[in-house]
């Protein structure tokens, strides 16, 4: 197998084995400095963990496919927290007050399509002007934050549906609702990217636009459908998050594009486009999970685990570049 074949499965592999040291290291960190008596990860914090790991883990699958792409969405968190207000605010509505529990597929559905409608939104800007996408979602960002203020003001909204929270809190085969959602992403984004043709097309355009296009490509219808499918992995995060705690800030979702898009790149997709992977993605929203509950075990506050982090996203990204950049002197060669 030749080195630039081999390279992807090496990011993958390097982020489940680093996933691996940091659940021998705390753990070995918490009994050495005796700051718990209990284990760092059992079998039911590490099931905590995925169900916590779910609200990243959905939105960092979306992201995959927008990186891979060549592009980026910096406003995931905006879209967030509007869906929930839309999820949670809906189910007051009169004309919904003879539904009963029927609003809760109606309202799911209004807060899918609002992620629908705004991913559209970036996508169709991206497509007819040519603008970068990381200046159009930044833009987005701020407008979308924008409409979740002018909605409520500063107050949160608030609705609680038992059988909503009941349904969010369940289990089946010991895993929560949360993590089930995440495994049926991961599968069919999945199956998308590795096994259709739209997937193939995201990494034709990634690794070379001008290629794509002369190969018969349509870059740009293509691209507004992956800005859709993000928009609708944001909503859908925010339906299994809020289904159970019911009350949104409008503050929520603040950095959750940053969170996202380091999971993405410790994954091993690049920054660039053209190359990464699923399975990496979820290794690295995992990686990321263990290490802010890691650190935390180990007595460290919220400045030093966003600080760790930190650190690392950039020393992935040096990697990285320094691969690339040896892959292409071997290709000279």
């Amino acid at each position: 197998m030749q080195a630039g074949k081999m390279t992807p499965f090496i990011k993958t592999g390097a982020i489940w084995a680093f996933v691996v040291l940091e659940l021998i290291f705390f753990s070995v960190a918490g009994e050495f400095l005796s700051l718990s008596d209990k284990a760092f990860m059992d079998a039911d914090n590490m099931l905590l963990l995925l169900k916590q790991s779910a609200p990243i883990g959905i939105i960092a699958m979306g992201m995959t496919i927008i990186m891979i792409n060549g592009n980026i969405d910096l406003s995931v968190g905006a879209i967030f927290a509007l869906a929930a207000v839309v999820l949670l605010d809906s189910m007051s509505w009169t004309v919904f007050a003879g539904l009963g529990n029927w609003v809760i597929p109606v309202s799911w559905g209004l807060a899918l399509l609002t992620g629908v409608a705004l991913g559209a939104f970036n996508g169709l800007i991206v497509w007819k002007t040519g603008v970068d996408a990381f200046i159009v979602t930044l833009g987005s960002m701020l407008g979308f934050r924008g409409l979740v203020f002018m909605y409520n003001g500063e107050n949160p909204t608030s609705e609680l549906n038992w059988t909503l929270v009941d349904f969010a809190e369940a289990q089946f085969l010991g895993l929560h609702t949360a993590t089930w959602f995440l495994a049926v992403v991961t599968l069919v984004i999945w199956y998308v990217m590795t096994r259709t043709v739209h997937g193939r097309n995201a990494y034709a355009i990634g690794n070379n636009r001008e290629a794509a296009v002369n190969a018969g490509i349509r870059v740009g219808p293509h691209m507004m459908i992956n800005f859709m499918i993000i928009g609708f992995l944001a909503a859908l995060s925010a339906v299994v998050f809020y289904s159970e705690s019911g009350s949104v800030n409008p503050n929520d979702g603040q950095l959750y594009e940053l969170w996202v898009i380091t999971a993405v790149v410790l994954g091993g997709t690049k920054l660039t486009g053209g190359a990464g992977s699923i399975v990496g993605t979820l290794g690295g929203v995992v990686a990321i999970q263990l290490l802010r509950k890691g650190l935390g075990h180990i007595g460290a506050d919220t400045e030093t685990v966003n600080l760790v982090i930190g650190l690392i996203l950039i020393a992935v990204l040096f990697l990285d570049r320094q691969l690339n950049l040896k892959g292409k002197e071997e290709l000279k060669t």
